[in-house]
């Protein structure tokens, strides 16, 4: 990314593409590729599936950016975009019966997007240890994927992407307090369920 693409705002960056430069919208999209493909595969944990998230979110954004009004920041837009269009590729394979893939390597996140880090002991040197901490690695991975996608979602835009809870709000479409009790009820369900 060059450094003046950089400095200059997405505000800006939309309205060169809406007064005719779409070159504009190359900038945008080189500046927040990542993100998107982040979020996908928090919600589908599938890095194809994440790929072709990610892509047709920005192929939907630039035929909808003519429209779009301000109301909210670019990158809230570009979340809600990601989200829902995880949410349904999640959908659909669910009901196909797709076996979703994980990594512990890979970053989780929600269907919202938010990335969430889990903070585990470091394995130590012997076996039976070692397998003690990738057993951990697992069951929490796979409670984390079983929680319903409400407080999944809002615990990883909390808790990996780092967004505030009127951040989160704003994406998901709910009332503060509503993301509030989500993220309460999520890291209590998963303490419950990892019995921590």
């Amino acid at each position: 990314m060059s450094n003046t693409s950089r400095t200059v705002s997405d505000k800006e960056l939309i309205q060169r593409f809406n007064e005719g430069d779409k070159t504009a919208f190359d900038t945008l999209a080189e500046r927040y590729a990542q993100k998107a493909y982040q979020i996908a595969f928090g919600v589908l944990r599938n890095r194809e599936d994440a790929q072709e998230v990610a892509q047709d979110a920005f192929v939907r954004m630039y035929k909808a950016l003519p429209s779009f009004r301000g109301d909210a920041e670019f990158t809230t837009w570009m979340y809600r975009i990601v989200v829902n269009l995880s949410r349904n590729k999640y959908r659909w394979k669910k009901t196909r019966g797709f076996k979703r893939e994980t990594s512990m390597d890979a970053p989780i996140e929600d269907e919202e997007g938010n990335r969430l880090t889990i903070d585990l002991e470091e394995p130590r040197s012997q076996p039976d240890e070692e397998t003690q901490f990738h057993e951990l690695q697992d069951r929490v991975e796979q409670e984390i994927n079983n929680l319903p996608p409400a407080y999944r979602e809002a615990l990883i835009l909390r808790n990996v992407e780092e967004m505030n809870y009127e951040q989160i709000a704003e994406i998901l479409g709910c009332k503060l307090g509503t993301i509030k009790s989500r993220i309460a009820r999520a890291r209590e369900e998963l303490r419950r369920r990892i019995e921590l």
